[in-house]
Protein backbone atom coordinates (compact mmCIF):
# COMPACT_ATOMS: atom_id res chain seq x y z
CA UNK A 1 0.00 0.00 0.00
CA UNK A 2 1.43 3.36 -1.03
CA UNK A 3 -0.33 5.50 1.56
CA UNK A 4 -1.82 4.08 4.75
CA UNK A 5 -4.52 6.79 4.72
CA UNK A 6 -6.05 5.31 1.54
CA UNK A 7 -7.65 1.89 1.01
CA UNK A 8 -5.97 -0.39 -1.49
CA UNK A 9 -7.94 0.87 -4.45
CA UNK A 10 -7.48 3.33 -7.29
CA UNK A 11 -7.98 7.00 -6.37
CA UNK A 12 -9.73 8.99 -9.10
CA UNK A 13 -8.44 12.57 -9.37
CA UNK A 14 -10.62 14.57 -11.74
CA UNK A 15 -9.08 17.60 -13.43
CA UNK A 16 -11.95 18.45 -15.79
CA UNK A 17 -12.33 21.85 -14.15
CA UNK A 18 -8.63 22.67 -14.44
CA UNK A 19 -6.85 20.89 -17.29
CA UNK A 20 -10.12 20.12 -19.06
CA UNK A 21 -11.05 23.78 -19.04
CA UNK A 22 -7.81 24.57 -20.85
CA UNK A 23 -9.32 22.99 -23.97
CA UNK A 24 -9.72 25.74 -26.59
CA UNK A 25 -13.19 27.25 -26.18
CA UNK A 26 -14.09 25.28 -23.06
CA UNK A 27 -13.94 28.19 -20.59
CA UNK A 28 -16.55 27.82 -17.83
CA UNK A 29 -18.04 30.41 -15.51
CA UNK A 30 -18.41 29.93 -11.74
CA UNK A 31 -21.99 28.58 -11.89
CA UNK A 32 -21.05 26.09 -14.60
CA UNK A 33 -18.01 24.90 -12.66
CA UNK A 34 -20.11 24.49 -9.53
CA UNK A 35 -22.74 22.44 -11.39
CA UNK A 36 -20.03 20.12 -12.76
CA UNK A 37 -18.32 19.86 -9.37
CA UNK A 38 -21.58 18.78 -7.73
CA UNK A 39 -22.03 16.12 -10.37
CA UNK A 40 -18.43 14.95 -9.97
CA UNK A 41 -19.10 14.52 -6.24
CA UNK A 42 -22.21 12.53 -7.08
CA UNK A 43 -20.12 10.46 -9.50
CA UNK A 44 -17.83 9.59 -6.60
CA UNK A 45 -14.48 11.08 -7.63
CA UNK A 46 -11.99 11.20 -4.75
CA UNK A 47 -10.30 14.50 -5.68
CA UNK A 48 -11.57 17.47 -7.70
CA UNK A 49 -8.87 19.75 -9.06
CA UNK A 50 -11.15 22.75 -9.19
CA UNK A 51 -8.84 25.23 -10.90
CA UNK A 52 -5.69 27.32 -10.87
CA UNK A 53 -6.49 30.07 -8.35
CA UNK A 54 -3.60 32.40 -9.23
CA UNK A 55 -4.67 32.44 -12.90
CA UNK A 56 -7.52 34.91 -12.44
CA UNK A 57 -10.00 36.23 -9.85
CA UNK A 58 -12.69 34.15 -11.56
CA UNK A 59 -10.70 30.94 -11.14
CA UNK A 60 -9.99 31.76 -7.48
CA UNK A 61 -13.69 32.43 -6.89
CA UNK A 62 -14.68 29.17 -8.56
CA UNK A 63 -12.24 27.10 -6.49
CA UNK A 64 -13.33 28.78 -3.27
CA UNK A 65 -17.04 28.34 -4.07
CA UNK A 66 -16.53 24.65 -4.86
CA UNK A 67 -14.48 24.24 -1.66
CA UNK A 68 -17.34 25.76 0.35
CA UNK A 69 -20.28 23.99 -1.28
CA UNK A 70 -18.89 20.67 -2.55
CA UNK A 71 -15.87 20.10 -0.29
CA UNK A 72 -18.00 19.03 2.66
CA UNK A 73 -16.99 16.48 5.29
CA UNK A 74 -18.12 13.40 3.35
CA UNK A 75 -17.38 14.98 -0.04
CA UNK A 76 -14.30 14.85 -2.26
CA UNK A 77 -10.94 16.46 -1.60
CA UNK A 78 -10.81 19.90 -3.26
CA UNK A 79 -7.51 20.72 -4.90
CA UNK A 80 -6.03 23.93 -6.28
CA UNK A 81 -3.11 24.02 -8.71
CA UNK A 82 -0.07 26.19 -8.02
CA UNK A 83 3.29 26.63 -9.67
CA UNK A 84 6.25 26.34 -7.33
CA UNK A 85 6.07 29.99 -6.27
CA UNK A 86 4.96 31.57 -3.02
CA UNK A 87 2.27 33.74 -4.61
CA UNK A 88 0.72 30.79 -6.43
CA UNK A 89 0.71 28.63 -3.31
CA UNK A 90 -0.78 31.40 -1.18
CA UNK A 91 -3.57 31.91 -3.73
CA UNK A 92 -4.31 28.18 -3.79
CA UNK A 93 -4.28 27.99 0.01
CA UNK A 94 -6.83 30.81 0.29
CA UNK A 95 -9.09 29.22 -2.32
CA UNK A 96 -9.17 25.67 -0.89
CA UNK A 97 -9.27 26.72 2.77
CA UNK A 98 -13.08 26.28 3.16
CA UNK A 99 -12.92 22.61 2.12
CA UNK A 100 -13.09 19.90 4.75
CA UNK A 101 -10.28 18.12 2.85
CA UNK A 102 -8.14 20.75 1.07
CA UNK A 103 -5.18 19.94 -1.17
CA UNK A 104 -2.53 22.08 -2.85
CA UNK A 105 -0.99 20.67 -6.03
CA UNK A 106 2.30 22.36 -6.85
CA UNK A 107 4.55 21.65 -9.80
CA UNK A 108 7.80 22.61 -11.46
CA UNK A 109 9.30 21.50 -14.77
CA UNK A 110 12.08 18.90 -14.72
CA UNK A 111 12.88 17.85 -18.29
CA UNK A 112 16.05 19.32 -19.75
CA UNK A 113 14.11 20.90 -22.61
CA UNK A 114 11.81 22.69 -20.14
CA UNK A 115 14.66 23.66 -17.85
CA UNK A 116 16.58 25.23 -20.72
CA UNK A 117 13.85 26.89 -22.75
CA UNK A 118 11.04 27.57 -20.25
CA UNK A 119 12.43 27.85 -16.74
CA UNK A 120 15.94 28.87 -17.66
CA UNK A 121 17.12 27.13 -14.51
CA UNK A 122 19.59 24.39 -13.69
CA UNK A 123 18.82 21.03 -12.16
CA UNK A 124 20.52 22.16 -8.97
CA UNK A 125 18.23 25.18 -8.69
CA UNK A 126 15.14 23.01 -9.14
CA UNK A 127 16.43 20.60 -6.50
CA UNK A 128 16.37 23.55 -4.08
CA UNK A 129 13.10 25.15 -5.19
CA UNK A 130 10.89 22.05 -5.20
CA UNK A 131 11.27 20.94 -1.55
CA UNK A 132 11.16 24.55 -0.34
CA UNK A 133 7.83 25.15 -2.08
CA UNK A 134 6.41 21.78 -1.02
CA UNK A 135 7.23 22.67 2.58
CA UNK A 136 5.62 26.08 2.09
CA UNK A 137 2.45 24.43 0.76
CA UNK A 138 2.52 21.99 3.67
CA UNK A 139 2.48 24.94 6.07
CA UNK A 140 -1.07 25.67 4.83
CA UNK A 141 -2.53 22.18 4.32
CA UNK A 142 -1.76 18.61 5.36
CA UNK A 143 -2.37 17.23 1.85
CA UNK A 144 0.22 18.34 -0.72
CA UNK A 145 0.71 16.93 -4.19
CA UNK A 146 3.93 17.51 -6.11
CA UNK A 147 4.43 17.11 -9.86
CA UNK A 148 7.68 17.20 -11.83
CA UNK A 149 6.26 18.63 -15.06
CA UNK A 150 7.24 16.74 -18.22
CA UNK A 151 8.45 13.82 -16.12
CA UNK A 152 7.98 11.59 -19.15
CA UNK A 153 10.94 13.28 -20.84
CA UNK A 154 12.97 13.86 -17.67
CA UNK A 155 16.13 12.00 -16.68
CA UNK A 156 15.09 9.37 -14.09
CA UNK A 157 18.42 9.83 -12.30
CA UNK A 158 17.41 13.46 -11.71
CA UNK A 159 13.81 12.59 -10.81
CA UNK A 160 14.67 10.12 -8.05
CA UNK A 161 16.50 12.53 -5.69
CA UNK A 162 14.02 15.31 -6.52
CA UNK A 163 11.06 13.14 -5.51
CA UNK A 164 12.86 12.01 -2.35
CA UNK A 165 13.34 15.64 -1.33
CA UNK A 166 9.73 16.53 -2.14
CA UNK A 167 8.41 13.67 0.00
CA UNK A 168 10.78 14.54 2.83
CA UNK A 169 9.47 18.12 2.66
CA UNK A 170 5.89 16.94 3.11
CA UNK A 171 4.45 15.82 -0.23
CA UNK A 172 1.76 13.18 0.35
CA UNK A 173 1.17 12.47 -3.35
CA UNK A 174 3.82 12.28 -6.05
CA UNK A 175 2.33 12.80 -9.49
CA UNK A 176 4.21 11.70 -12.61
CA UNK A 177 2.99 13.63 -15.67
CA UNK A 178 3.44 12.67 -19.28
CA UNK A 179 2.80 16.32 -20.09
CA UNK A 180 3.16 16.06 -23.86
CA UNK A 181 1.76 12.54 -24.36
CA UNK A 182 5.12 11.19 -25.52
CA UNK A 183 5.51 7.86 -23.72
CA UNK A 184 4.40 4.39 -24.74
CA UNK A 185 2.76 2.05 -22.18
CA UNK A 186 5.95 0.02 -21.72
CA UNK A 187 8.00 3.17 -21.08
CA UNK A 188 5.43 4.62 -18.70
CA UNK A 189 5.24 1.39 -16.72
CA UNK A 190 9.04 1.24 -16.46
CA UNK A 191 9.14 4.87 -15.27
CA UNK A 192 6.69 4.13 -12.45
CA UNK A 193 8.48 0.91 -11.52
CA UNK A 194 11.80 2.74 -11.45
CA UNK A 195 10.39 5.33 -9.06
CA UNK A 196 9.05 2.62 -6.75
CA UNK A 197 12.42 0.87 -6.73
CA UNK A 198 14.74 3.90 -6.48
CA UNK A 199 12.96 6.55 -4.38
CA UNK A 200 13.77 5.45 -0.85
CA UNK A 201 10.78 7.09 0.89
CA UNK A 202 8.16 6.46 -1.82
CA UNK A 203 6.14 4.34 0.62
CA UNK A 204 5.26 7.60 2.42
CA UNK A 205 3.37 8.95 -0.62
CA UNK A 206 0.77 7.87 -3.14
CA UNK A 207 2.05 7.51 -6.70
CA UNK A 208 -0.18 9.37 -9.16
CA UNK A 209 -0.08 9.69 -12.95
CA UNK A 210 -1.18 12.43 -15.32
CA UNK A 211 -1.00 12.07 -19.07
CA UNK A 212 -2.09 13.59 -22.35
CA UNK A 213 -3.46 11.78 -25.35
CA UNK A 214 -1.35 13.22 -28.18
CA UNK A 215 -0.55 9.73 -29.51
CA UNK A 216 -3.84 8.17 -28.34
CA UNK A 217 -2.03 6.22 -25.60
CA UNK A 218 -3.10 7.98 -22.39
CA UNK A 219 -5.55 5.35 -21.10
CA UNK A 220 -3.23 2.47 -22.04
CA UNK A 221 -0.34 4.26 -20.30
CA UNK A 222 -2.37 4.70 -17.12
CA UNK A 223 -3.46 1.07 -17.00
CA UNK A 224 0.18 0.03 -17.36
CA UNK A 225 1.06 2.45 -14.56
CA UNK A 226 -1.52 0.77 -12.31
CA UNK A 227 0.18 -2.57 -12.89
CA UNK A 228 3.45 -1.01 -11.75
CA UNK A 229 2.24 0.71 -8.60
CA UNK A 230 0.33 3.90 -9.48
CA UNK A 231 -2.69 4.31 -7.22
CA UNK A 232 -4.05 7.70 -8.28
CA UNK A 233 -5.19 8.46 -11.84
CA UNK A 234 -5.59 12.06 -13.00
CA UNK A 235 -8.21 12.19 -15.71
CA UNK A 236 -11.06 14.22 -17.20
CA UNK A 237 -14.64 13.61 -18.26
CA UNK A 238 -14.79 12.82 -21.99
CA UNK A 239 -10.98 13.09 -22.05
CA UNK A 240 -11.08 16.85 -22.63
CA UNK A 241 -7.98 18.94 -22.02
CA UNK A 242 -4.91 20.52 -23.57
CA UNK A 243 -4.33 19.68 -27.26
CA UNK A 244 -5.60 16.11 -27.81
CA UNK A 245 -6.89 15.93 -24.24
CA UNK A 246 -6.26 13.84 -21.14
CA UNK A 247 -6.86 10.24 -20.18
CA UNK A 248 -10.65 9.81 -20.16
CA UNK A 249 -12.16 9.07 -16.76
CA UNK A 250 -14.99 6.96 -18.16
CA UNK A 251 -12.61 4.76 -20.16
CA UNK A 252 -10.27 4.18 -17.22
CA UNK A 253 -13.04 3.44 -14.74
CA UNK A 254 -14.91 1.06 -17.03
CA UNK A 255 -11.69 -0.72 -18.07
CA UNK A 256 -10.96 -1.36 -14.39
CA UNK A 257 -14.60 -2.35 -13.81
CA UNK A 258 -15.04 -4.70 -16.77
CA UNK A 259 -11.54 -6.24 -16.45
CA UNK A 260 -11.54 -6.34 -12.64
CA UNK A 261 -10.37 -9.94 -12.49
CA UNK A 262 -7.30 -8.99 -14.55
CA UNK A 263 -6.32 -5.98 -12.42
CA UNK A 264 -7.24 -7.40 -8.99
CA UNK A 265 -3.91 -9.22 -8.46
CA UNK A 266 -1.96 -5.99 -9.06
CA UNK A 267 -3.75 -4.54 -6.04
CA UNK A 268 -3.10 -7.61 -3.89
CA UNK A 269 -6.56 -9.12 -4.33
CA UNK A 270 -7.78 -12.49 -5.48
CA UNK A 271 -8.76 -12.43 -9.18
CA UNK A 272 -12.36 -13.31 -8.34
CA UNK A 273 -12.80 -10.47 -5.84
CA UNK A 274 -15.95 -8.40 -6.50
CA UNK A 275 -14.78 -5.39 -4.50
CA UNK A 276 -14.78 -2.30 -6.75
CA UNK A 277 -11.40 -1.00 -7.81
CA UNK A 278 -12.58 2.63 -7.67
CA UNK A 279 -15.09 4.63 -5.68
CA UNK A 280 -16.96 5.70 -8.84
CA UNK A 281 -20.73 5.19 -9.17
CA UNK A 282 -20.62 4.06 -12.80
CA UNK A 283 -24.36 4.75 -13.23
CA UNK A 284 -23.53 8.47 -13.07
CA UNK A 285 -21.02 8.33 -15.95
CA UNK A 286 -23.35 9.07 -18.86
CA UNK A 287 -25.11 11.91 -17.07
CA UNK A 288 -21.77 13.49 -16.15
CA UNK A 289 -20.52 13.14 -19.71
CA UNK A 290 -23.58 14.92 -21.09
CA UNK A 291 -23.32 17.74 -18.58
CA UNK A 292 -19.66 18.40 -19.35
CA UNK A 293 -20.29 18.20 -23.08
CA UNK A 294 -23.19 20.65 -22.91
CA UNK A 295 -21.50 23.17 -20.64
CA UNK A 296 -18.12 23.19 -22.40
CA UNK A 297 -19.58 23.09 -25.90
CA UNK A 298 -17.32 20.14 -26.72
CA UNK A 299 -19.41 17.46 -28.38
CA UNK A 300 -18.68 13.76 -27.86
CA UNK A 301 -17.96 11.99 -31.14
CA UNK A 302 -20.39 9.12 -31.87
CA UNK A 303 -17.68 6.45 -31.82
CA UNK A 304 -16.23 7.61 -28.47
CA UNK A 305 -15.64 4.66 -26.13
CA UNK A 306 -18.19 4.22 -23.30
CA UNK A 307 -20.22 7.44 -23.79
CA UNK A 308 -20.42 7.90 -27.56
CA UNK A 309 -23.82 7.62 -29.24
CA UNK A 310 -22.69 4.46 -31.06
CA UNK A 311 -21.05 2.78 -28.06
CA UNK A 312 -24.02 0.44 -27.57
CA UNK A 313 -25.47 0.59 -31.11
CA UNK A 314 -25.39 -2.32 -33.54
CA UNK A 315 -26.05 -1.91 -37.27
CA UNK A 316 -24.44 -5.02 -38.70
CA UNK A 317 -27.04 -7.74 -39.22
CA UNK A 318 -24.70 -10.35 -37.76
CA UNK A 319 -24.14 -8.22 -34.64
CA UNK A 320 -27.85 -7.46 -34.26
CA UNK A 321 -28.74 -11.13 -34.50
CA UNK A 322 -26.09 -12.08 -31.95
CA UNK A 323 -27.10 -9.41 -29.44
CA UNK A 324 -30.78 -10.34 -29.73
CA UNK A 325 -29.92 -13.95 -28.97
CA UNK A 326 -27.54 -13.11 -26.14
CA UNK A 327 -26.30 -9.64 -25.20
CA UNK A 328 -22.76 -10.79 -24.33
CA UNK A 329 -22.10 -11.97 -27.88
CA UNK A 330 -21.14 -8.44 -28.91
CA UNK A 331 -21.36 -6.34 -25.72
CA UNK A 332 -18.88 -6.54 -22.86
CA UNK A 333 -20.86 -4.22 -20.56
CA UNK A 334 -24.44 -3.25 -19.91
CA UNK A 335 -25.55 0.21 -21.05
CA UNK A 336 -27.39 0.57 -17.75
CA UNK A 337 -24.09 0.23 -15.88
CA UNK A 338 -23.12 3.75 -17.07
CA UNK A 339 -26.61 5.16 -16.47
CA UNK A 340 -27.78 4.94 -20.08
CA UNK A 341 -31.42 4.04 -19.54
CA UNK A 342 -34.63 4.74 -21.38
CA UNK A 343 -35.62 8.15 -20.13
CA UNK A 344 -38.69 8.22 -17.91
CA UNK A 345 -41.15 11.07 -18.39
CA UNK A 346 -41.58 12.74 -15.03
CA UNK A 347 -43.08 16.20 -15.57
CA UNK A 348 -45.82 17.82 -17.64
CA UNK A 349 -47.42 21.20 -18.10
CA UNK A 350 -49.44 20.85 -14.88
CA UNK A 351 -46.36 20.19 -12.74
CA UNK A 352 -45.59 22.83 -10.13
CA UNK A 353 -42.45 24.70 -9.19
CA UNK A 354 -41.69 22.44 -6.20
CA UNK A 355 -41.87 19.28 -8.32
CA UNK A 356 -39.67 20.98 -10.90
CA UNK A 357 -37.07 21.97 -8.28
CA UNK A 358 -37.15 18.49 -6.71
CA UNK A 359 -36.57 16.78 -10.05
CA UNK A 360 -33.70 19.12 -10.88
CA UNK A 361 -32.08 18.27 -7.54
CA UNK A 362 -32.41 14.58 -8.37
CA UNK A 363 -30.66 15.30 -11.68
CA UNK A 364 -27.85 17.09 -9.85
CA UNK A 365 -28.77 20.75 -10.28
CA UNK A 366 -29.05 23.20 -7.38
CA UNK A 367 -30.37 26.50 -8.73
CA UNK A 368 -30.81 29.79 -6.93
CA UNK A 369 -34.25 31.37 -6.91
CA UNK A 370 -33.55 33.65 -9.88
CA UNK A 371 -32.11 30.90 -12.08
CA UNK A 372 -34.88 28.52 -10.97
CA UNK A 373 -37.54 31.02 -12.01
CA UNK A 374 -35.97 31.46 -15.43
CA UNK A 375 -35.61 27.71 -15.94
CA UNK A 376 -39.18 27.09 -14.72
CA UNK A 377 -40.56 29.58 -17.25
CA UNK A 378 -38.58 27.81 -19.99
CA UNK A 379 -40.01 24.49 -18.78
CA UNK A 380 -43.59 25.82 -18.88
CA UNK A 381 -43.07 27.15 -22.40
CA UNK A 382 -41.70 23.77 -23.48
CA UNK A 383 -44.50 21.85 -21.73
CA UNK A 384 -47.05 23.85 -23.73
CA UNK A 385 -45.34 22.75 -26.96
CA UNK A 386 -44.53 19.14 -26.03
CA UNK A 387 -46.84 16.51 -24.65
CA UNK A 388 -43.99 14.70 -22.96
CA UNK A 389 -41.07 16.41 -21.18
CA UNK A 390 -38.10 14.15 -20.44
CA UNK A 391 -35.14 14.38 -18.09
CA UNK A 392 -32.97 15.12 -21.12
CA UNK A 393 -35.24 18.04 -22.01
CA UNK A 394 -34.89 19.36 -18.46
CA UNK A 395 -31.11 19.01 -18.60
CA UNK A 396 -31.03 20.93 -21.89
CA UNK A 397 -33.06 23.76 -20.37
CA UNK A 398 -30.96 24.04 -17.23
CA UNK A 399 -27.63 23.67 -19.01
CA UNK A 400 -28.69 26.42 -21.38
CA UNK A 401 -29.64 28.71 -18.51
CA UNK A 402 -26.58 28.21 -16.31
CA UNK A 403 -24.22 28.51 -19.27
CA UNK A 404 -25.29 32.08 -19.96
CA UNK A 405 -22.64 34.73 -19.34
CA UNK A 406 -23.55 38.30 -18.36
CA UNK A 407 -25.46 39.63 -21.35
CA UNK A 408 -23.78 42.78 -22.59
CA UNK A 409 -25.58 42.09 -25.85
CA UNK A 410 -29.09 40.62 -25.64
CA UNK A 411 -31.06 39.32 -28.58
CA UNK A 412 -34.58 40.73 -28.28
CA UNK A 413 -36.06 39.61 -31.60
CA UNK A 414 -35.18 37.40 -34.54
CA UNK A 415 -37.20 36.74 -37.68
CA UNK A 416 -36.22 34.88 -40.83
CA UNK A 417 -37.60 34.35 -44.29
CA UNK A 418 -36.31 31.55 -46.51
CA UNK A 419 -37.31 28.96 -49.07
CA UNK A 420 -36.01 26.94 -51.99
CA UNK A 421 -36.61 29.84 -54.42
CA UNK A 422 -35.94 32.73 -52.02
CA UNK A 423 -32.88 34.45 -50.60
CA UNK A 424 -32.61 33.73 -46.88
CA UNK A 425 -33.20 36.99 -45.02
CA UNK A 426 -33.03 37.70 -41.29
CA UNK A 427 -34.02 40.66 -39.16
CA UNK A 428 -32.67 40.95 -35.62
CA UNK A 429 -33.04 43.38 -32.75
CA UNK A 430 -30.23 43.49 -30.19
CA UNK A 431 -30.15 45.40 -26.92
CA UNK A 432 -26.74 47.01 -26.62
CA UNK A 433 -24.69 47.47 -23.40
CA UNK A 434 -25.99 51.04 -23.05
CA UNK A 435 -29.61 49.83 -23.21
CA UNK A 436 -30.29 51.01 -26.75
CA UNK A 437 -32.05 48.59 -29.10
CA UNK A 438 -30.64 48.34 -32.61
CA UNK A 439 -32.31 46.55 -35.51
CA UNK A 440 -30.70 45.41 -38.75
CA UNK A 441 -31.25 42.88 -41.52
CA UNK A 442 -29.03 40.75 -43.72
CA UNK A 443 -29.16 38.02 -46.33
CA UNK A 444 -27.21 34.78 -46.20
CA UNK A 445 -26.72 31.38 -47.78
CA UNK A 446 -29.35 30.03 -45.38
CA UNK A 447 -31.45 31.22 -42.45
CA UNK A 448 -28.77 30.67 -39.81
CA UNK A 449 -26.10 32.38 -41.90
CA UNK A 450 -28.48 35.31 -42.45
CA UNK A 451 -29.15 35.61 -38.70
CA UNK A 452 -25.43 35.59 -37.92
CA UNK A 453 -24.71 38.18 -40.60
CA UNK A 454 -27.42 40.45 -39.17
CA UNK A 455 -26.14 40.02 -35.60
CA UNK A 456 -22.60 40.82 -36.72
CA UNK A 457 -23.78 44.03 -38.39
CA UNK A 458 -25.28 45.17 -35.08
CA UNK A 459 -22.77 43.88 -32.52
CA UNK A 460 -19.66 44.58 -34.60
CA UNK A 461 -17.33 42.20 -32.75
CA UNK A 462 -14.66 40.70 -35.06
CA UNK A 463 -14.78 36.89 -35.09
CA UNK A 464 -14.56 33.83 -37.29
CA UNK A 465 -17.15 31.06 -37.02
CA UNK A 466 -15.18 27.80 -37.09
CA UNK A 467 -17.75 25.23 -35.95
CA UNK A 468 -21.53 24.90 -35.96
CA UNK A 469 -23.32 21.75 -34.84
CA UNK A 470 -26.90 20.75 -34.06
CA UNK A 471 -28.06 17.85 -31.93
CA UNK A 472 -31.53 16.60 -31.12
CA UNK A 473 -31.95 16.07 -27.38
CA UNK A 474 -34.77 13.55 -27.76
CA UNK A 475 -36.55 11.80 -30.62
CA UNK A 476 -39.56 13.26 -32.36
CA UNK A 477 -40.52 16.26 -34.45
CA UNK A 478 -41.03 18.34 -31.30
CA UNK A 479 -37.59 17.60 -29.85
CA UNK A 480 -35.40 20.28 -28.33
CA UNK A 481 -32.50 21.11 -30.60
CA UNK A 482 -29.17 21.94 -29.02
CA UNK A 483 -26.83 24.14 -31.00
CA UNK A 484 -23.13 24.45 -30.19
CA UNK A 485 -20.86 26.89 -31.99
CA UNK A 486 -17.23 27.91 -31.69
CA UNK A 487 -15.78 31.29 -32.66
CA UNK A 488 -12.14 32.25 -33.11
CA UNK A 489 -10.72 35.68 -32.33
CA UNK A 490 -6.99 36.45 -32.16
CA UNK A 491 -6.08 32.80 -31.65
CA UNK A 492 -8.59 32.21 -28.85
CA UNK A 493 -11.71 30.10 -29.20
CA UNK A 494 -15.07 30.86 -27.60
CA UNK A 495 -17.96 28.42 -27.45
CA UNK A 496 -21.67 29.13 -27.29
CA UNK A 497 -24.67 26.96 -26.54
CA UNK A 498 -28.40 27.32 -27.15
CA UNK A 499 -31.42 25.05 -26.78
CA UNK A 500 -34.93 25.45 -28.16
CA UNK A 501 -37.61 23.59 -30.08
CA UNK A 502 -36.97 26.25 -32.78
CA UNK A 503 -33.56 25.58 -34.28
CA UNK A 504 -33.20 29.17 -35.55
CA UNK A 505 -33.82 30.48 -32.03
CA UNK A 506 -31.33 27.97 -30.59
CA UNK A 507 -28.76 29.01 -33.20
CA UNK A 508 -29.28 32.67 -32.35
CA UNK A 509 -28.94 31.99 -28.61
CA UNK A 510 -25.72 30.02 -29.14
CA UNK A 511 -24.20 32.80 -31.24
CA UNK A 512 -25.09 35.51 -28.73
CA UNK A 513 -23.73 33.34 -25.92
CA UNK A 514 -20.38 33.00 -27.70
CA UNK A 515 -20.24 36.70 -28.58
CA UNK A 516 -20.85 37.66 -24.96
CA UNK A 517 -18.03 35.35 -23.89
CA UNK A 518 -15.76 36.94 -26.48
CA UNK A 519 -16.76 40.42 -25.32
CA UNK A 520 -16.12 39.53 -21.66
CA UNK A 521 -12.66 38.19 -22.54
CA UNK A 522 -11.83 41.37 -24.47
CA UNK A 523 -12.78 43.42 -21.41
CA UNK A 524 -11.06 41.24 -18.81
CA UNK A 525 -7.87 40.36 -20.66
CA UNK A 526 -6.22 36.93 -20.83
CA UNK A 527 -5.99 34.74 -17.75
CA UNK A 528 -2.63 33.32 -16.78
CA UNK A 529 -1.97 29.85 -18.13
CA UNK A 530 -0.15 27.47 -15.77
CA UNK A 531 1.86 25.70 -18.46
CA UNK A 532 2.32 28.33 -21.13
CA UNK A 533 3.39 31.30 -18.99
CA UNK A 534 7.13 30.90 -18.77
CA UNK A 535 8.19 33.99 -16.99
CA UNK A 536 6.79 33.43 -13.52
CA UNK A 537 8.38 30.11 -12.61
CA UNK A 538 10.56 31.62 -9.90
CA UNK A 539 10.50 31.76 -6.13
CA UNK A 540 9.79 35.05 -4.38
Amino acid sequence: MNNPSHPERIIIFDTTLRDGEQSPGATLNVDEKLAIARQLARLGVDVIEAGFPFASPGDAEAVQTIAEQVGIEDGPTICGLARATRQDIEAAARAVRPAAKPRIHTFIATSDIHLKHKLRKTREEVLEIAPEMVAYARSFVDDVEFSPEDAGRSDPEFLYPLLERAIAAGATTINIPDTVGYLTPKEFGELIRGIKENVSNIDQATISVHGHNDLGLAVANFLEAVKNGARQLECTINGIGERAGNAALEELVMALHVRRSFYNPYLGRAPESDEPLTNIDTRQIYKTSRMVSNLTGMLVQPNKAIVGANAFAHESGIHQDGVLKHRLTYEIMDAQSIGLNDNQIVLGKHSGRNAFRTRLRELGYELGDQDLNKAFLRFKELADKKKEVSDWDLEAIVNDEIQQVPEQFKLEHVQVSCGDHARATATVTVRMPDGAELTDAAIGTGPVDAVYEAINRVVNLPNQLIEYSVQSVTAGIDAIGEVTIRLRYEGRIFSGHGASTDIIVASSQAYMNALNRLNAAMQNGNALHPQHDAGVQTVS
